[in-house]
Order: C-alpha cells, then sequence, then structure tokens
C-alpha cells in the first residue's frame, strides 16, 4: 500500500525539475525493470508492483525494496496511458568523464528534441552494439518517461553523456567524423567502418553549420522516392545497419 507521501512523491518526478533534484527517474513495465534489474540492480531504490508481478519475480524482490500496491495506485503513479504491472525508482546513472572514440563507433546528436527518436535511438544503439551515444545539451532530457520508455530497456547497457559538441569536436584527433546529410557519399556504396564518429541532426534543422565544419565525410542515404526527410532515428538505424 501506497502511503500518500510517497505517491506524491512519485508523481513529482513526472517533472523534469524534480528528476533532477532527485538524481531520481522513473521505469515501467516487466520488460524494462526487469533489463534494469539485470544490468543495474545497485541503481534501483524502490519498486512498486502489482501481486500478479511480485509473484512472477520472487527471486529479484528478495534482493531490491519492493511494495505490493493495487491497480489503482499504479493508476495514479503511472506516466503511462496504460499502467503495466510494475514501475520502479532509479537512480540516474554516472556520467563517464572521459568518452573515448578511438577503435569505436560513437553516435553524436545534435539537438535532438523528440523523447521518442531519443529513446529509439538509443535502443538502436544498443542493438548494433555501439555502446556511447554523445548528445548535445540542447538534447531532449535522457530521463523524460517517454525517453525511458522508448528505450525499451537500452539505458542500463548504453552510455548517454551531454557536452557541447562544437569543443569537443574539435578534441576527437585522429577519429572520422561523418555527418548525415542531403548530398554527401552514398552509404550503400561505403565500406564498413570500426572508428568514427556519426554525427545525426535536429529532426527539421539538421547539423548545425558549425558541426557540419569539423566533419570530414558527408554521408547520405539515398532517396529513392519523394518523401523530404528520415525520421532521425530512422536515419540513424540505416546508417549503423549499412557501417557498422
Amino acid at each position: 500500500m501506497l502511503v500518500k507521501s510517497k505517491l506524491k512523491y512519485i508523481q513529482t518526478l513526472g517533472q523534469k525539475k524534480f528528476r533532477q533534484e532527485e538524481r531520481t527517474f522513473i521505469a515501467e513495465g516487466p520488460k524494462i525493470v526487469t533489463e534494469l534489474l539485470q544490468a543495474k540492480k545497485e541503481a534501483i531504490r524502490e519498486i512498486f508492483a502489482l501481486k500478479e508481478w511480485i509473484e512472477e519475480n520472487t527471486v529479484w524482490v528478495k534482493q531490491v525494496n519492493c511494495t505490493e500496491i493495487s491497480e489503482q495506485e499504479l493508476e495514479r503513479i503511472s506516466q503511462l496511458s496504460t499502467p503495466n504491472k510494475v514501475l520502479a525508482l532509479v537512480q540516474q546513472f554516472e556520467e563517464d568523464k572521459v568518452m573515448i572514440t578511438k577503435d569505436s563507433i560513437t553516435l553524436v546528436l545534435d539537438g535532438i528534441q523528440d523523447p521518442g527518436n531519443l529513446g529509439t535511438i538509443i535502443r538502436i544503439a544498443d542493438w548494433f552494439g555501439i555502446g556511447q551515444v554523445i548528445c548535445s545539451e540542447d538534447s531532449t532530457e535522457l530521463y523524460n518517461p517517454k525517453v525511458v520508455q522508448a528505450t525499451m530497456g537500452s539505458i542500463a547497457r548504453v552510455n548517454v553523456c551531454y557536452t557541447a559538441l562544437h569543443s569537443w569536436l574539435a578534441e576527437q584527433k585522429d577519429v572520422p567524423i561523418y555527418t548525415a546529410m542531403l548530398g554527401g557519399v552514398d552509404i550503400t556504396e561505403m565500406e564498413r567502418i570500426t572508428e568514427g564518429i556519426i554525427i545525426i541532426g535536429n529532426e527539421s534543422k539538421g547539423i548545425s553549420p558549425a558541426l557540419l565544419n569539423r566533419a570530414n565525410t558527408r554521408i547520405t542515404i539515398p532517396k529513392k522516392g519523394n518523401a523530404e526527410s528520415l525520421n532521425a532515428a530512422v536515419a540513424a538505424g540505416i546508417i549503423l545497419s549499412h557501417l557498422s
């Protein structure tokens, strides 16, 4: 059962201000919570779950602070339109201060604003074995509930950092930098890479001019139809499928 003060506390975490103050975020649903238990159990502060979920996860319940709640209580604390059995309060992860780009592929996101896009890109990075995503400081917040949901658990395995991209890219010596845009090299004609930084731009504005000037190679996904542009997450997936 949820006491009133705890219920209100969880509800406040729907707001960025309180997530930042408490260094805590919400994760919901059996898949995401299980992924976090497997990869980041030490970060989970509390779990609130229906009796059904608790009975199905007795091993995990013994290892974390877990409270049984009713469906009505879950509806009151959930950020989802359709609550799904379990909600966890999770400590925000420490960002790695040293971002190593040698001998690996790194995704860089310039001004990604849509939470669904950011979450999906993190999930795509995880699929292709990309362990690091670097975001511009004006990109949407990693712990937005919609971002967390869209990662489907990949938030537990991909290191996501925020930094001033222009100055950071200037420090990346001897690492190839690729920018995704129209009029570049056709990715279907390129060899796969084992090292490089791939920049994906804002959904509507593309990549900022300052970052374009940092690129060694401009790359493009060949167009056959009449669509004006591709969704940022879709573009990231296509590019990684050809180059990684």
